[in-house]
């Protein structure tokens, strides 16, 4: 009887790699699937996709990677959520002859349908983050038109600034105490 899961390559090592955007979030499920499939090594991250040079256990896995090896993660939108991303991490991965696993999709970049569907999926995450860009850009101006958007709060006080101004503090001073820029205090200044 054959199954219809698709079958992981047998490559010599497991990697697996698990991440939250948050840390109130947890971890356990994905590192149980990764173990469940092999994995020798689990490395772990609790923050938010952001860019990939801020993701220092991913790219420890990509660094050190050797060829036939395969690093696992549960879903593609645990490694990247952007197409551009995920082309970077499979193309590290590819000149080094290793290969990428996810437990809950079928992708397994050693044959060539894991790795069409690997590129669909990358696809269709870009277009599900644009849509969702363009519907907070939609319902921003819908708000700004009703008059209920206010934006982001300001992040500086002006009646600080101003009150350390007339006490004579220097705008050098202000800044630093503050942790905001020396531009910020010239605007409040002459503004």
């Amino acid at each position: 009887m054959a199954s219809s899961t698709p079958k992981m390559n047998k490559s010599s090592s497991r990697i697996g790699y698990a991440r939250t955007s948050t840390t109130d979030q947890n971890l356990d499920t994905q590192v149980h699937a990764l173990e469940a499939a092999g994995c020798h090594l689990i490395r772990t991250e609790q923050k938010s996709a952001g860019t990939l040079k801020d993701r220092v256990e991913l790219q420890t896995i990509l660094d050190f990677i050797h060829s036939g090896e395969t690093l696992v993660v549960t879903r593609i939108d645990r490694l990247a959520r952007s197409m551009h991303d995920l082309q970077i991490i499979a193309r590290r991965l590819q000149d080094k002859g290793a290969h990428l696993y996810a437990t809950e999709q079928p992708v397994d970049t050693s044959t060539a349908a894991g790795k069409a569907f690997f590129d669909m999926l990358g696809v269709f995450a870009e277009f599900e983050t644009s849509l969702r860009r363009e519907r907070q850009a939609e319902g921003i101006a819908a708000a700004k038109k009703r008059g209920v958007y206010k934006g982001r709060p300001p992040q500086i006080d002006k009646t600080e600034i101003e009150t350390r101004l007339a006490s004579g503090q220097s705008p050098t001073i202000i800044a630093r105490e503050l942790g905001i820029s020396r531009g910020t205090v010239y605007k409040v200044k002459n503004g």
